[in-house]
């Protein structure tokens, strides 16, 4: 008897591994899926700065290029 328990024990414990294997797999999916979402995210972002640099840039290469003359103080 005691080993038919121990049996039942056994197969207990290999059905509770087996479920926790499967919880863990459809987590790791989602967490697959989020990870690839994430980084579109992040890759529209950095083209989105790109794009914003770019137009920073063009509009810095606009300004003129002298210092305006600060007015003469007068004594």
């Amino acid at each position: 008897m005691a080993h038919s328990n121990t049996i039942d024990q056994i197969a207990e414990r290999v059905d509770h591994l087996l479920l926790r294997h499967e919880e863990l797999q459809k987590t790791n999916v989602l967490l697959a899926q989020q990870v690839q979402t994430l980084s579109n995210e992040r890759d529209q972002l950095k083209s989105r700065l790109a794009a914003a640099r770019a137009r920073v840039d063009a509009l810095i290469e606009r300004l003129p290029t002298t210092a305006p003359t600060s007015p003469e103080v007068s004594s």
